[in-house]
């Protein structure tokens, strides 16, 4: 399980939030809704340990992320607005660099058919940098087909694709659910992901 308590974060002399809580159980889907600028990036980040709240905590599994961190992000993917790509890397190189990490010893077999999954085989041996955005998007989100972790962490993770892409993910992010996994995503856009709970949390 995944929760929090009485949530606080500011931004310079600016509350953007406080007294969040919530609780996130396996198959579970929650949104993070608001306008721009009301920290929704910011409640994403603390999640994943990379902020610091300003008062109250994040647990897993019943424990503060911050006295378990390196178990905590064994279970962790976090995906945010940049693509954490290395532009000099082809679109397989970035991906096998994943599966190393992720202790994946057939890591160039796996990145290649994930790309070819979402449909950029021919894109493979690419260097980023010659890609289009949505290509890029793609690429760094291929990432949710590589990784076996349980908790999913994504701000908006549909932005820059198109319509056969959307789909494309709603599904694999569906599928992580019905195994038991759990997501936390904002995004601007309507998409249906098959979910067995979901819950909106709203910034203002």
């Amino acid at each position: 399980m995944l929760s929090a308590q009485d949530l606080a974060c500011t931004r310079g002399d600016r509350l953007l939030f406080t007294g969040i809580n919530f609780e996130l159980r396996a198959g579970q889907l929650l949104y993070v809704l608001g306008e721009n600028g009301s920290g929704k990036s910011s409640l994403l980040r603390i999640l994943c340990g990379l902020r610091s709240p300003e008062q109250g905590q994040v647990s897993w599994q019943g424990e503060d992320i911050r006295r378990q961190s390196d178990a905590y992000r064994s279970d962790l993917i976090y995906i945010g607005h940049l693509n954490a790509l290395k532009d000099d890397l082809s679109a397989l190189e970035n991906l096998s660099i994943s599966c190393s990490v992720l202790g994946q010893n057939d890591g160039a077999v796996r990145a290649r058919a994930a790309l070819q999954g979402l449909g950029l085989a021919r894109c493979a041996d690419i260097a980023v940098r010659n890609l289009s955005q949505g290509q890029k998007r793609r690429v760094a989100l291929a990432n949710l087909w590589l990784s076996r972790a349980r908790v999913w962490i994504l701000d908006e993770p549909f932005s820059a694709l198109d319509t056969a892409a959307i789909v494309l993910l709603a599904s694999r992010i569906g599928e992580h659910l019905a195994a038991g996994g759990m997501a936390v995503l904002t995004t601007h856009q309507e998409v249906v992901i098959a979910a067995v709970t979901v819950q909106e949390l709203r910034l203002t």
